[in-house]
């Protein structure tokens, strides 16, 4: 009989093991656990595809009272802007966009903290700020037939 390579056999032997114990009748071949770690890694692998989105096109929008800016997620930027009230400062810094501070009295801006994701925003309504992240990306989210 041909033996399995070192790691998968120890593999093998490390889930009979594992299962013994419990006294469950299951013995672990080596194709058990090839087809195991597969499974497994390729669980991993999609896991990461999918959520790992680039933020390479994904842009803040920041519009204030009488101005706009647009700026790229990736920078790192903290920007005044003056409104009816005083001024909103934002901080955009390691792709992710948040107020640090406002002149308006119920300070809901601040206390939504981070955005990072397109479609996200925040809104200081009193001082007339808001930000959005945008992406250029279709994203297949226009309306269809369905919701028209």
């Amino acid at each position: 009989m041909v033996k399995p390579p070192f790691p998968l056999f120890s593999i093998c032997s490390f889930f009979s093991k594992f299962f013994n114990n419990f006294n469950f009748p299951v013995s672990f071949k080596p194709l058990d656990a090839a087809v195991l770690l597969l499974s497994l890694g390729t669980v991993i692998f999609s896991v990461f595809v999918v959520y790992s989105k680039p933020h390479d096109n994904a842009q803040v929008s920041i519009r204030g009272e009488n101005d706009a800016w647009l700026f790229p997620l990736d920078a790192e930027e903290t920007i005044t802007i003056c409104g009816p009230l005083g001024d909103t400062v934002v901080e955009i810094h390691g792709n992710r966009v948040r107020v640090l501070s406002s002149s308006c009295a119920n300070q809901t801006c601040i206390a939504q903290g981070h955005i990072k994701a397109a479609g996200q925003w925040i809104a200081c309504l009193p001082n007339n700020v808001f930000m959005v992240i945008e992406s250029s990306e279709k994203s297949g989210e226009d309306l269809d037939a369905s919701t028209w």
